[in-house]
């Protein structure tokens, strides 16, 4: 049997384990501190085994997955490394950041076994194993950052094993990975952070402020109510990186400042065109960093009534339907009701269902 061990059974290490759990010739074992997650972890079939010993769940694995908080890996690596672990054992994580893990892998000296940096570059809303779900990776980038003096027996091994998973297996260096994901991903958390808090402090003077930010200002900050914990280990994990991403953004900035100071509207024009071509040929369905929310909003007339029978029709027809919300404030947003799905498929099905009782849906 090929032992897995997966230490974290959240949202991806329990979607890991699902991935995993009844393949030929695989058992999972699932590592938590607590009693009580380990037992909700076998509670919920996401594993075959639990334990709260880390020697019983590391010893004898044929791959270890390291599915803990950023700011944590340091701490189960060295762990690990005074552990007997089997030879040729892959330890790997799922951590956003990867040069700080690679290096404190390197220092530890995990004996015959073998480190390869992972990162499955999909999420969701929710969290813990109540949210882990088969499906998560599946069309997501999963990106491998091997040292290059790995060989390559073992990054095959890891990249087999994770076709399990149906992500699209990428291989890049961990400080290309850290500069990538610190642009696509951790500077507009720290960017929605930063225009959120700016209103909520223009806000304590004036309500109105709060009330009116809602529509798309909800929507284009919505990764700012992100785990605030979990955000910090990484922003300071990525600092270097970080520091000079703030750099460039600072000169950005400024350089709209010299576009209103001069009233430029041309450069403004080409700054907002420029950004709308390249933001047009990004995949619109391709899973990435930042969880994709699968909504469309549509024009109702306002009576009782209409959220039940919108409801309804979609219930009659097996879409899954997890939020309505009434927008108030239309500035940005072209619709009275937003419609939120769980996945891609309920949204496509709904708009069919949708324009075939005559409502009108938008994007």
């Amino acid at each position: 049997m090929t032992k897995i061990a997966i230490f974290g059974v959240g949202l991806i290490g329990g979607s890991l384990a699902l991935c995993f759990k009844g393949k030929p010739g695989i058992t999972v074992v699932g590592h938590s501190v607590r009693e009580s997650s380990a037992a909700k972890y076998l509670e919920r079939g996401v594993v075959d085994h639990a334990t709260t010993s880390l020697r019983e769940a590391a010893e004898g694995a044929d791959f270890i997955f390291l599915c803990v908080p950023v700011g944590a890996l340091d701490q189960y690596v060295q762990d690990l490394s005074r552990m007997k672990l089997k030879p040729g054992c892959i330890v790997t994580d799922v951590g956003s950041t990867k040069a700080s893990v690679a290096s404190a892998a390197r220092q530890a000296r995990l004996g015959d076994a073998v480190f390869i940096g992972g990162h499955p570059m999909a999420g969701s809303e929710r969290a813990g194993v109540e949210a882990a779900s088969l499906y998560l990776f599946e069309n997501a980038f999963y990106v491998l950052t091997p040292d290059p003096s790995t060989p390559r027996q073992y990054v095959d091994q890891l990249t087999q094993l994770l076709a399990y998973t149906k992500a699209n297996i990428v291989h890049v260096n961990p400080e290309e990975h850290d500069e990538i994901v610190g642009a696509i991903s951790h500077l507009p958390h720290i960017i929605a952070v930063a225009l959120v808090n700016l209103v909520r402090g223009f806000n304590a003077d004036n309500p109105l402020y709060g009330q009116l930010a809602a529509g798309g200002f909800r929507d284009i900050t919505r990764i700012a109510s992100s785990d605030p914990v979990v955000w910090r280990d990484i922003l300071m994990n990525n600092r270097d990186v970080l520091l000079e991403l703030l750099k460039a953004w600072q000169a950005g900035m400024d350089r709209f400042v010299g576009m209103l100071e001069s009233e430029n509207g041309e450069a403004v024009e080409r700054a907002f065109r420029g950004a709308g071509i390249f933001r047009s040929q990004l995949p619109e369905r391709r899973k990435g960093m930042i969880h994709s929310v699968y909504e469309c909003y549509i024009d109702v007339p306002d009576h009782p009534g209409i959220i039940g029978k919108v409801a309804t029709e979609l219930g009659n027809s097996a879409i899954n339907l997890s939020n309505v919300q009434i927008i108030e404030s239309r500035e940005d947003v072209p619709g009275v009701l937003r419609l939120s799905f769980r996945k891609q498929e309920d949204l496509d099905r709904a708009v069919e269902r949708l324009g075939e009782i005559g409502y009108a849906v938008h994007f």
